[in-house]
């Protein structure tokens, strides 16, 4: 059954190079864009959702045929991947550890293992992740004909085939990275510099359960987050959760989990912003809002000029939510974009938080002691985005807060030198070298284009759990 935020959702329903005016022109190139949204799935690697996309860095192929394999040390056997239309999945690990071993030394065949690693101790017994222990889905992949409406969004806007976690490690830190380039312990409100690096274990929010518990109070979130910068310069933001239940488990070392609960009001592991000092200090704890005004703010034309939207669990793709609910959910938020009248300036960046423990057969790009993590799908969705171009950057999703920095920001970085608020990170992630700039993926010489509607429930080849049937 479709949820009551799910419900309300349907309701609403070739150059590579930088032109001069791109970085220069206070009227033109990135600055037509004036609404940045920003939609944040969950656990899914490049390779299991576009690893058959046509000209993409996909699954090593010859006659169709993977050439690459991982090893099962239960079965004893190599398993090479193979496509999986099934709509629930199981996944595996993804906290550093895991992200660790998948990766082993660059091998990448610690997939297998880790999945069944992770399987013990599980609660759900109907979670595929624990069900199916003796044969884990994560070497399985889904191909146009089961997430039809994301491949049209990569044939007709732009896919990136080397977006990866900014952080090798599961979603907390990613979501801390997500807003400001670190994830950190800290001891002491308001006092940047009583804060560590923390790649795994940041402050922990307070109904945080496992034995790994650090405390029973919120944690503290001192140092500087992107929303002080836009503050400063006076630029909009809004924040949208999805009432329901958290997508992820608090454990990363667990595949499976009880569910706690998540709104607009409840400080978590995918609504950490609250436990920023700067944005209390700021007095915008009110730009963390539900889903529906997002929805609403579409409708009317007037969304904030930065926007991040958090799903819940049952839309959020995280095993074992369904594929195709979580396909819904954003073909909705991005056809309620495209049909008001911000979509004429707007760059909606769509991916995923972590590879969840499925197979990539790309090594990470290291960056610095944080990362960065594996390999995810991106898509940029734009009247200005190239058309069906793929982009062979190397991205994380700190490109993502560097074209925010760029576009309002006039190329202000969150660097503690330089932004009124020194703490001790141990560096300024958008200027890595490594990393790529999203304005490649636009054309702003070229007139808007059109928004591209896409049925909410289109048909697709997935295969609905046992008695369940697909929705629609």
């Amino acid at each position: 059954m479709v949820s009551v935020a799910m419900g309300l959702l349907l309701l609403f329903s070739q150059s590579s190079g930088l032109r001069s005016q791109d970085r220069n022109s206070p009227s033109g190139g990135i600055h037509k864009i004036k609404h940045v949204i920003v939609i944040m799935q969950e656990n899914r690697s490049f390779d299991s959702y576009f690893g058959t996309f046509p000209d993409a860095d996909g699954i090593p192929m010859r006659n169709g045929e993977p050439t690459v394999c991982v090893t099962d040390p239960t079965a004893n056997k190599c398993v090479k991947p193979y496509h999986d239309a099934n709509d629930e999945n199981g996944g595996g690990p993804h906290g550093g550890p895991a992200a660790k071993a998948d990766v082993n030394g660059g091998k990448m065949d610690g997939f297998i293992a880790q999945a069944e690693k992770g399987s013990r101790g599980c609660l759900d017994p109907n979670n595929p992740a624990c069900t199916n222990s003796a044969r884990p889905d994560v070497m399985g992949y889904h191909d146009g004909g089961d997430i039809p409406n994301y491949w049209s969004y990569a044939r007709d806007f732009v896919l990136q085939d080397r977006m990866f976690e900014p952080n090798a490690s599961w979603s907390l830190p990613e979501h801390l990275f997500q807003v400001s380039e670190w994830s950190a312990f800290c001891k002491t409100h308001d006092d940047p510099f009583s804060c560590t690096n923390a790649l795994d274990l940041p402050g922990l929010p307070p109904d945080f359960r496992p034995r790994r518990r650090a405390s029973g109070t919120a944690p503290i979130y001192a140092w500087t987050d992107l929303t002080y910068l836009l503050h400063r310069k006076g630029v909009s933001w809004g924040y949208y959760i999805v009432e329901g239940t958290e997508p992820d488990c608090e454990d990363d070392d667990n595949v499976d989990c009880l569910p706690v609960k998540q709104n607009k009001k409840t400080p978590g592991i995918w609504n950490p912003l609250p436990y920023f000092d700067t944005v209390r200090n700021d007095g915008e704890l009110d730009n963390i809002q539900s889903v529906q005004r997002f929805l609403e703010h579409a409708r009317k034309g007037t969304l904030p000029a930065v926007s991040w939207i958090v799903p819940s669990g049952e839309v959020s793709e995280h095993p074992p939510a369904l594929v195709s609910r979580g396909q819904a959910f954003v073909t909705a938020l991005i056809n309620a974009a495209m049909s008001g009248p911000n979509w004429k300036d707007c760059a909606i960046l769509l991916a995923w938080d972590d590879w969840g423990g499925f197979y990539d057969h790309v090594v990470p790009v290291t960056v610095d002691q944080n990362g960065y993590g594996l390999r995810v799908p991106g898509l940029v969705i734009s009247p200005y985005a190239r058309k069906g171009f793929i982009d062979h950057q190397t991205l994380s999703f700190d490109a993502y807060v560097k074209f925010i920095e760029d576009d309002f920001l006039d190329g202000q970085r969150l660097d503690p030198k330089k932004d009124g608020r020194p703490d001790p990170r141990p560096g300024v992630r958008e200027e890595a070298a490594q990393l790529g700039d999203l304005r490649r993926d636009f054309d702003f010489d070229r007139p808007a284009r059109a928004p591209l509607i896409l049925p909410e429930h289109p048909k697709t080849a997935l295969i609905p759990p046992a008695g369940q049937v697909k929705d629609r």
